[in-house]
């Protein structure tokens, strides 16, 4: 998380919170760092509304973005800055004989 600066002022990793190996890649690990991070940001910082700027793909993104509303945070903003590739890579040689 950070401010309107973009200084990170608190992260949250799935291994914080006890996940390791594949059950970090879970949509229920998302949730709980999620949750945990909020929690630690309402109580440390006052956080009172929050703009979200997500980023990739996976079943984490949509976990944690319904953990989010469940908390009761105001909700300025939700922005997707997954990047697209506008013209992907080479493709590969055709095969010979």
């Amino acid at each position: 998380m950070t401010d309107q600066q973009g200084t990170p002022f608190l992260i949250g990793s799935c291994g914080q919170n006890g996940f390791s190996g594949t059950r970090k890649s879970t949509p229920y690990a998302a949730t709980v760092t999620v949750q945990n991070a909020l929690q630690k940001a309402m109580d440390d910082h006052a956080l009172s509304a929050v703009s979200i700027y997500m980023r990739g793909i996976g079943p984490g993104r949509d976990a944690s973005l319904r953990a989010i509303r469940a908390s009761g945070l105001g909700i300025n903003q939700i922005i997707d800055i997954t990047p697209i590739p506008h013209n992907g890579v080479r493709p590969p040689k055709p095969k010979r004989g």
